[in-house]
């Protein structure tokens, strides 16, 4: 079982990494360039039109996609870890 989740996990990993790391570093920038006044050269319209997904024509869905798609990484991570498995008892010996 753990060997099926780690193949989706990294599967899952792979995929999710694009998006993710847009939706980061762009919601990183709009902070500095609206917040901060520190000018990169990009206006903070165009950068958060990548944030949202708007400039794929992906507004209404991008964001439920990042989140269906971080919940699939936590629901693989967690069961590799093994924090929510059965737990065997030793038998002390006497």
């Amino acid at each position: 079982m753990k060997r099926s989740f780690r193949k989706y996990h990294r599967i899952f990993g792979i995929i999710l990494s694009v998006p993710l790391v847009l939706t980061v570093l762009t919601g990183m920038l709009v902070t500095f360039v609206r917040e901060w006044s520190i000018g990169i050269g990009v206006p903070a319209s165009f950068l958060l039109g990548i944030h949202t997904g708007e400039i794929f024509h992906l507004e209404g869905i991008y964001p439920i996609l990042n989140g269906l798609g971080l919940l699939g990484l936590l629901a693989t991570g967690l069961s590799m870890s093994g924090l929510f498995g059965k737990r065997t008892r030793q038998n002390p010996k006497n």
